[in-house]
């Protein structure tokens, strides 16, 4: 796993290494700066396969004709070098690095498809004076681009792209109109105009001033004609095999265990291939409806790893809030990026790689989202006088709690979203801010200038694109390119980055997805019991309680936390001088969500946390 930047057009060699320098973290083991005639190449390595030489970056082939460099790993790479090794191609080392080089001088551009794995790749080819950059299909590694000054310039994070002299910094409005709804800033977009995350599975092709881009995969659903023991049967054939491959490295390796069913799938195949003992780690919290740790214990004896696990407490994470903006330089608030950020540090004491189970519950349905968009089906069906009369107000008398899932605060959102369109109900459910608190929340002027633009404009594009049999698996495909990819993976690349820690994701396999998705969706959610066929194959493999266990989620106490441990720094942050400098927001409306929270009256953390991200990456990057 590595860091990438690079520009073509205006720009010298010191703000190359300049670029390079802000994500060193990504790669601390080897540093490579390419520059010539406006063409400009940067890597930072984390040294993961072949760690000799042999595998520095920018990498060029025979003639110098073709430069590249590259972040993340493809699993493929060894069947590719064996096909052209056929073909007469020579190698140098045993990089997958020098497999992309290859694929690419033999067939072109068409060597995206061939790749299986994570990756974001900058290639230029001198010959016909173009340059590509492609990321993989399910958007796991991260890439930004954008052109200022008649300059292309690129990186796998925005804080690369600010080291270069015509960067211009410009807050995007509508970005951060959507940053409130969803919590984080969907692709393309950034929170920086003129900033753009390029797709997954595509690639781009800068030439001659020109941008064109091209699509190499699509997410599509059905077509499977496999029966549910056959279905099994391979699901666990493509998983182990996934596993199999993401074990491959020439450091030291372990797995993620949280004790839920994703993880605890990825460490028993791991376990099962791998010589010796593998090393799992998981973390606790002292507050016990966040604390999964006994699950992970139980799930490391069982299966006999090597097992790790820490204590996370409020004055352990206040290190790491304050400094969040460090390594989310956009805004992202999943708050679980804080313990994950902890997880990941102590993790890299031991391995240099790290397997996670991510992407299991966007394959399976495996959200209790799920399971409420059951029930709002029925919910709709009552008449709107009641709802509105009766059934809305009896819920909203259930009290909020400070513990994970708490049930007055999991009713609030759903009746909230109930009523909202099937391809929005989701991500209403998922976020913070609907529409009418954003436009209590935004200063007059601010929301006039954006208010009649479409807020899902993504997922309406998303929903257009994917091809799929039921409109419940398009939901998952929603997932896919919205949750998992700018959330998920996002929150994972950037705290196990910031750690030099490579995270891979075995559920995320190509072949993996696309037999999954081409499952019905009654496979995946049966009689209101979600994953179903996963769970199914995972009997006798794991314990009864772990397979079937409600879904926890890592997150952190932090309603509580605002309360006590967390609530001057929350005060300081949120504070009326720091909001209204922004000229943003309404500061007594801000008010108003701290004293109902503080005084225990609603629970607005997930409100709360989400303008304290904003305020802390404002104070760092705007100011």
């Amino acid at each position: 796993m590595c860091g990438i930047t690079g520009f073509i057009g205006s720009g010298d060699r010191g703000d190359l290494e300049e670029m390079i320098a802000a994500i060193k973290y990504r790669g601390p083991d080897d540093t490579g700066v390419f520059l010539t005639d406006g063409v400009g190449l940067a890597h930072a390595r984390l040294s993961v396969i072949d760690l000799s030489q042999q595998g520095h970056q920018p990498m060029f082939n025979d003639d110098k004709s073709v430069g590249l460099i590259f972040n993340g790993e493809i699993y493929n790479f060894k069947k590719l070098r064996e096909r052209l090794v056929r073909r007469g191609y020579k190698f140098k080392s045993n990089t997958d690095t020098e497999a992309i080089i290859r694929l690419y001088e033999d067939i072109g551009e068409d060597c995206f498809k061939e790749l299986d794995g994570m990756f974001a790749i900058g290639l230029y080819d001198f010959k016909q004076k173009k340059l590509i950059l492609a990321r993989d299909r399910m958007g796991k590694k991260p890439l930004y681009w954008g052109i200022f000054g008649g300059t292309l310039m690129f990186a796998s994070e925005l804080k690369a792209l600010l080291k270069h002299p015509l960067f211009e910094k410009e807050l995007d409005l509508e970005s951060l109109n959507k940053y409130l709804l969803h919590e984080y800033v969907p692709t393309p977009r950034s929170i920086f105009k003129n900033v753009h995350k390029l797709e997954p599975a595509t690639y781009l092709v800068y030439k001659n001033g020109e941008v064109k881009k091209t699509k190499f995969w699509e997410i599509s659903y059905g077509g499977g004609k496999l029966n549910f023991g056959e279905s099994l049967r391979l699901l666990e054939e493509k998983l182990e095999e996934s596993v199999k491959a993401r074990l491959v490295a020439d450091v030291p390796v372990g797995v993620f265990l949280s004790g839920g069913l994703d993880s605890s799938a990825v460490a028993y195949y791991a376990q099962k291939n791998y010589k010796g003992k593998i090393k799992t780690f998981s973390a606790g919290f002292e507050e016990k409806s966040f604390d999964e740790s006994g699950y992970a214990q139980e799930v490391a004896d069982f299966l006999g790893t090597e097992h790790n696990n820490f204590l996370i407490k409020a004055r352990d994470t206040l290190e790491i809030i304050l400094n969040i903006e460090e390594f989310i330089d956009e805004p992202m608030a999943d708050a679980s990026a804080v313990p994950t950020y902890l997880l990941a540090k102590h993790t890299r004491q031991f391995v240099t790689v790290a397997l996670s189970g991510d992407g299991g519950d966007e394959l399976f349905a495996g959200y209790p989202t799920f399971q409420a968009f059951e029930v709002a089906n029925v919910y709709k069906k009552i008449p709107a006088f009641l709802r509105k009369n009766f059934t809305d107000k009896l819920l909203r008398l259930v009290p909020d709690s400070e513990k994970n899932f708490n049930l007055g605060f999991v009713l609030k959102k759903f009746v909230d979203a109930a009523g909202d369109k099937e391809k929005y109900i989701h991500h209403n459910w998922l976020g913070s801010f609907r529409r009418e608190e954003r436009e209590k929340l935004f200063k007059r002027e601010v929301w006039g200038a954006i208010k009649i633009s479409n807020e899902f404009e993504e997922i309406d594009n998303y929903w257009d694109s994917i091809s799929a049999d039921e409109i419940k698996n398009k939901i998952l495909g929603l997932y896919a390119r919205t949750y998992l990819m700018d959330n998920v993976l996002v929150k994972t690349d950037r705290v196990s980055m910031k750690n030099s820690l490579e995270v891979r994701c075995p559920l995320l396999d190509r072949d993996f997805v696309e037999l999954a998705n081409s499952l019905p969706y009654s496979f995946k959610y049966k009689r209101f019991t979600q994953k179903y066929i996963f769970k199914k194959l995972m009997e006798g493999k794991l314990p009864k309680n772990i397979v079937y266990r409600k879904k926890k989620g890592f997150g952190m106490p932090l309603a509580g936390w605002l309360k006590n441990e967390l609530k001057e720094f929350c005060e300081e942050t949120l504070s009326e001088k720091k909001i209204k400098s922004q000229n943003l927001f309404n500061y007594e409306y801000i008010e108003k969500l701290k004293r109902e929270h503080f005084n225990g009256k609603r629970d607005h953390r997930k409100k709360i946390w989400t303008l304290m991200v904003f305020s802390l990456w404002y104070e760092k990057y705007m100011k």
